[in-house]
């Protein structure tokens, strides 16, 4: 990995969030993540660890991801995942004291989120870059919701609130140097 102020922040891109619903966008996070890492550029991979009694067990009564094949990271992902670096959360946000120490070592001052769930872990992330005094960027087209189009649609909106209009973007839009072979 090399060292510099932009990342790729591959949200919780897992077989646990991958469903009929949220499939479609595996090929375009693979492909984006290959370009990205192709051009030199530093990635995060998340992954989200249910837990029994955590605050999804006691209020949603969601008992899923707590092991693996859920917990893992898909297997298209895993080359790139190794070559990157992964955060373990038991949270939304990839903002753990863990996760906020190593964006700060590795001197990320722009965080490109994309993955799953838009309108939960890859908004919170986010939001959370955002009151951190980050840069946060997120990426429409490659991040999708378990919950459907609506739930996505919902969390772009709330994105636009939560850390400008102008910060929700397109794959397209991403910076030429950042990516190899621009074709996407």
């Amino acid at each position: 990995m090399t060292s510099g102020r932009s990342v790729l922040v591959v949200t919780d891109m897992q077989n646990g969030f991958v469903r009929e619903q949220s499939a479609h966008i595996v090929p375009v996070v693979v492909d984006l993540v290959r370009r990205w890492q192709a051009a030199g550029g530093d990635t995060l991979f998340t992954r989200y660890l249910n837990y029994p009694d955590s605050p999804f067990e006691r209020f949603f009564g969601w008992r899923r991801l707590q092991s693996s094949p859920d917990t893992d990271i898909v297997p298209e992902l895993l080359p790139y995942a190794e070559r990157g670096a992964t955060l373990d959360k038991k949270i939304y946000s990839p903002f753990t004291p863990e996760g906020a120490r190593l964006i700060e070592r590795r001197g990320w001052k722009e965080l490109y989120f994309c993955g799953i769930a838009t309108e939960s872990c890859v908004l919170k992330g986010a939001v959370d870059a955002f009151e951190r005094g980050l840069t946060p960027w997120l990426i429409a087209d490659a991040s999708a919701s378990h919950a459907g189009t609506a739930a996505h649609d919902a969390g772009l909106l709330v994105a636009r609130r939560f850390i400008g209009p102008k910060q929700v973007i397109t794959k397209a839009d991403i910076p030429e140097d950042l990516l190899a072979g621009r074709v996407l």
